[in-house]
C-alpha cells in the first residue's frame, strides 16, 4: 500500500514533527511504500531522523515571503505560492500513485479534494477542533478578526466534509467534528520503547512543552513559586523553545526563581530527561492529546497536570498513575506536586502503575489501528 502526508515542514522538536516521523518509520518497516511531502523544508534538517526508506520530497515554497510584502503585495504572493502549491503537489500525486493522502491540517487541506487523483484522501487533527490553526487566538482579538476567524473555522469544516475521513486523537474531540464524512479516534503513540524507569530519587521536576499560550506557563511558575518555598531543594527542569520565551524568562526573574527553574533548548535524548526526573508536569490550557504524559509515564515518572480540554483525563487515571488538578489553577497544581514530593511511597506507587498503564498506547497497539483504518477506507473506497 502507498500512503502518502503532506506536512508543512519537519523542523521542530514536537509533538507532531515527532509523531508524522515515527509513523513513517513503522510503516516503510511493515511494507508500506510511504512518502512524505513537505511545503517548505527548504534544505533545512529534520528535527528527528526519517528512515531512508521513506521518500521525502520538498515542494520548496517559502510561505515567509508574503510577511515581507505590504499588505496588497502579501495577498498577491500569498495565492501565487498556493497557486504553485498545486500545480506541484497534482504532479506529485500523478507520478507517485499513493493509495491514501494523509493532510496533516495544513494549507493543502483548503485544495486537496480538487485532487482527482483517485486516492483517498484523510486529514489528520493533532490539537482539539476549537484550537486547530490558533483561530481561538485570532478570535480574541475582537473585531474584524473575529469574522476572520468564524470564516475561516466554516472553512475549514467545509473542506474536511468533503474527504473521506478526518482522525482525531480523543472522543471527546470526535463528537465536534458532526460533518465530517467519517471520524476515527486514533491516540498518539509512545514515541520510544524503554525497558528502563527512573528511580525517583532524583529532586528534580520535569516540564516538557513549547513556549507559546497553549503550555500554560503563566500558571507553571506561580506554581513553582510555591513548590519552591516548600521544598527549596528540588529543581524544575523545562526542555523547550518558542516564541514566549523571553517572555517566560521575565516571568522567572519577577520571582527570583532564577535558580530553581532550569530552562534547556530540547534535546534528541529526551527519553534520559525523563528518565532523571522524579515527577512531571504539564500546566497546559488544552492539549490534542499530549506527548509528554506518555513519554513521561513509560519511564515510570508519575505526572501533574491540570484538566484540561482534551487529552490528560483521557491518559492519567487520576490517584492511580498520576494527578489531575483543577484547570487552570496554580495553587491546585503547587499541591499535586509538593503531594508527589513529600510522599515517596506514592510517587514510586505511582510511577509502578504509570509504567504499566500505557502499554495500551505502545507503537504496536496504536499503529494498528492505523492499519485497520487504511483497510477500511480502501475497501469503502472500490
Amino acid at each position: 500500500m502507498r500512503i502518502l502526508y503532506i506536512y508543512s515542514e519537519i523542523s521542530i522538536k514536537g509533538g507532531t514533527d515527532r509523531v508524522l516521523v515515527e509513523k513513517a518509520n513503522y510503516l516503510v518497516a511493515h511494507s508500506y511504500d510511504v512518502t512524505i511531502v513537505t511545503e517548505s523544508q527548504l534544505g533545512r534538517d529534520l528535527s528527528f531522523p526519517l528512515n531512508p526508506a521513506v521518500k521525502h520530497i520538498d515542494m520548496g515554497l517559502d510561505f515567509n515571503k508574503q510577511y515581507k510584502q505590504k499588505p496588497m503585495g502579501r495577498i498577491w504572493t500569498y495565492y501565487s505560492l498556493i497557486r504553485e502549491y498545486k500545480k506541484r503537489l497534482k504532479e506529485v500525486l500523478s507520478e507517485e500513485k499513493p493509495d491514501i493522502v494523509i493532510c496533516i491540517m495544513g494549507r493543502s487541506l483548503d485544495f486537496i479534494s480538487e485532487m482527482n487523483d483517485g486516492s483517498v484522501k484523510i486529514v489528520e487533527a493533532h490539537t482539539t477542533k476549537s484550537h486547530l490553526r490558533s483561530l481561538h487566538l485570532m478570535e480574541e482579538r475582537g473585531c474584524l478578526y473575529k469574522y476572520a476567524s468564524r470564516y475561516l473555522r466554516w472553512k475549514m469544516c467545509r473542506n474536511v466534509s468533503k474527504l473521506d475521513a478526518i482522525v482525531v486523537l480523543t472522543q471527546q474531540d470526535a463528537n465536534n467534528w458532526k460533518e465530517a464524512k467519517r471520524v476515527a479516534v486514533i491516540p498518539n503513540a509512545v514515541p520510544f520503547n524503554t525497558e528502563e524507569v527512573s528511580s525517583l530519587n532524583n529532586k528534580q521536576v520535569i516540564m516538557v512543552g513549547r513556549y507559546n499560550d497553549a503550555k500554560g506557563y503563566d500558571y507553571l511558575i506561580p506554581a513553582w513559586a510555591v513548590v519552591h518555598q516548600k521544598h527549596p531543594d528540588w529543581t524544575l527542569h523545562v526542555y523547550g523553545s518558542g516564541e514566549l520565551r523571553d517572555q517566560v524568562i521575565r516571568w522567572i526573574q519577577e520571582r527570583n526563581l532564577e535558580k530553581t527553574i532550569i530552562l534547556h533548548e530540547p534535546v534528541d535524548n529526551i527519553k534520559e530527561k525523563y528518565l532523571e526526573s522524579s515527577v512531571a508536569v504539564l500546566s497546559s490550557r488544552y492539549e490534542g492529546f499530549s506527548l509528554v504524559i506518555i513519554e513521561a509515564m513509560s519511564c515510570g515518572v508519575p505526572i501533574v497536570s491540570f484538566d484540561c480540554p482534551h487529552g490528560p483525563r483521557n491518559i492519567i487515571r487520576d490517584g492511580e498513575d498520576g494527578l489531575l488538578v483543577e484547570y487552570l489553577n496554580s495553587q491546585a497544581l503547587a499541591d499535586g506536586i509538593c503531594r508527589l514530593i513529600e510522599n515517596e511511597s506514592l510517587r514510586k506507587r505511582m510511577g509502578v502503575n504509570a509504567k504499566k498503564n500505557i502499554g495500551r498506547f505502545s507503537r504496536e497497539c496504536v499503529m494498528q489501528q492505523w492499519e485497520d483504518l487504511f483497510r477500511s477506507v480502501i475497501q469503502h473506497k472500490l
